[in-house]
């Protein structure tokens, strides 16, 4: 579209706005009936931890989304002199997972209890042997049983448990829906009806300590759609919530809301069976949509759904890019110190191509990224920890490239399951996050300690909330099914750059893996010590 095809398209409200709400960024973007961005805001935050729970207050959420809108709105008047007065389709989407839970008159019952916590391993332990299916640590009904098992007070008093994405749906069109890749996670889902699993349902409602309460689990639940079905529609009082100054209207469809991983499959057109994509950021996971079920239950693969509902298989790792990105800011602390002022692309950029002359091996370097507590690798709270021996190669190169096979680390453990205990390949895998912008350093390192051909798309960039806005429009026209959609509608002539495996690197990050998982249990040692200084503290 040109400009003036684009200023009409805003004015006759032919447009489809996504907002995500990631670990670090709040983003909206906008996007026209071909799917390109025309504009987009976006809202800085970050996790706290309070009270022994990662945790964002409700209030900032909104705080970042209006904010986030703001700049959106503003970037669109400025670019095409046209107010945004009527949007055809809205989509929210969020990291996935966690516990938000409210009484009936809509009151917050605890502080919303992220994906990031590692709080229940007994609720996990005892509902995966119930169902012979696994339940990870951050899905609802994981949180939601520990609570019933830690017998908190506010259990008694719950009306509704939902995801992020589902939460801000909720408040924007005032309807208790879930796409169903987010509702996957927030109890199992059976393929077949395209909702909650009914024996799994019966059998949870069976246990003692749930029968208890005089809620239901299903009714709890929010109603579980597909992509393409409305979702409801923005109501005045969400579209005040969205816009403070009052210029949108009311009466949008809405999508189904969906977590990130759903449209970070979106983003990289990897919705169909065989396919597989991966998403890098403050945390990290890969997908790859089955076409046969797995030969048993693997407890760090998770079982989920993409938006349209076929099976997929999940490994999710907590901590990924966190500790680049502190190690980042120390050589920028150091650049200012020496009055250079470096923006991050270019910060990022010189750190990661120094890389390329690093040693395969990285020289003997190992790191831990572990910010918070690691599923895969059975860490229980964060501990970053750096190591080496004292007649290691220690240089810049070697440093960044023990930077990247350790944000990687957990993500190829878990990976290595699927490959050479299900012997589950996909032909290439599409990758997409931060990491990239920076092309081809972090894009072969993957490839290498994956040890298959890693694609990069330009959309990729473009991230969750793109692939969000993808699914507003698609509810305006869903004629065909999402795959082919997004094949033929969306993606026709996509630009990529595919990366096969090195033989050198694919043997040089063997290598710092084997040092990685020896040093496990000196980390293990480590957050003991620390753990136990820190409940008996010397006076």
């Amino acid at each position: 579209m040109n400009l003036i095809e684009t200023s009409r398209a805003i004015k006759d409200g032919h447009i489809s706005l996504g907002i995500e709400l990631g670990s670090t960024q709040i983003k909206s973007v906008l996007i026209t009936d071909d799917f390109n961005t025309i504009a987009s805001g976006y809202y800085v935050w970050e996790n706290q931890y309070k009270d022994g729970v990662w945790t964002y207050p409700l209030q900032q959420v909104w705080d970042g989304i209006r904010e986030s809108y703001k700049q959106l709105a503003a970037d669109v008047y400025s670019k095409y002199h046209q107010p945004l007065i009527n949007i055809g389709s809205i989509g929210v989407s969020a990291m996935m997972h966690g516990y938000l839970v409210f009484s009936n008159s809509g009151d917050l019952l605890t502080p919303f209890r992220t994906w990031r916590n590692n709080l229940t391993e007994a609720a996990t332990d005892a509902l995966t042997d119930l169902f012979d299916f696994n339940i990870p640590q951050r899905w609802c009904i994981a949180h939601l049983y520990q609570a019933i098992l830690n017998k908190e007070a506010h259990v008694d008093s719950i009306d509704f448990m939902t995801t992020l994405a589902g939460y801000v749906h909720w408040r924007l069109s005032g309807e208790k829906f879930l796409g169903i890749g987010d509702a996957s996670g927030a109890f199992p889902i059976d393929e077949q009806t395209g909702d909650y699993d009914a024996v799994f349902l019966g059998m949870f409602s069976q246990l003692e300590q749930v029968k208890t309460y005089t809620w239901n689990i299903r009714s709890i639940l929010p109603k579980v759609l597909k992509a393409g079905q409305p979702a409801g529609y923005l109501t005045e009082e969400g579209a005040r919530l969205l816009d403070e100054k009052g210029t949108l209207t009311a009466g949008s469809v809405m999508a189904p809301p969906e977590g990130d991983a759903g449209t970070g499959m979106v983003a990289t057109n990897s919705v169909r069976k065989k396919t597989g994509n991966i998403s890098v950021g403050t945390s990290a996971f890969s997908m790859v949509v089955l076409d046969k079920p797995l030969k048993k239950v693997h407890r760090d693969i998770d079982i989920v759904m993409t938006p349209d509902g076929s099976p997929v298989a999940m490994v999710h790792t907590n901590n990924c890019s966190s500790d680049i990105n502190a190690w980042a800011d120390i050589f920028k602390q150091f650049a200012g110190r020496l009055g250079i002022e470096l923006q991050a692309d270019k910060l990022y950029e010189a750190l990661f191509l120094v890389a390329a002359k690093a040693r395969p091996d990285a020289g003997g370097l190992v790191n831990y990224s572990y910010l918070s507590g690691e599923n895969i690798t059975k860490m229980p709270s964060g501990r970053p920890l750096f190591v080496r021996t004292a007649n290691c190669e220690f240089n810049l190169a070697n440093f960044i490239l023990t930077q990247l096979y350790a944000a990687f680390a957990p993500l190829k453990i878990g990976m290595d399951i699927l490959t050479n205990e299900e012997q589950i390949r996909t032909e290439v895998l599409i990758a997409q996050g931060g990491l990239f912008k920076t092309p081809i350093i972090a894009q072969q390192t993957l490839a290498n300690a994956l040890n298959t051909p890693i694609t990069v798309m330009k959309t990729a960039s473009q991230g969750g909330p793109w692939g969000m806005a993808v699914l507003a429009a698609y509810v305006k026209k869903n004629d065909l099914r999402l795959e082919d959609f997004l094949d033929q509608k969306v993606f026709e002539n996509p630009e990529t750059l595919t990366l096969n495996p090195e033989p050198m690197g694919v043997a040089g990050c063997k290598q710092f893996i084997d040092l990685y998982r020896a040093g496990l249990s000196i980390e293990h040692h480590a957050v003991d010590m620390l753990t136990e200084k820190q409940q008996n503290p010397v006076s």
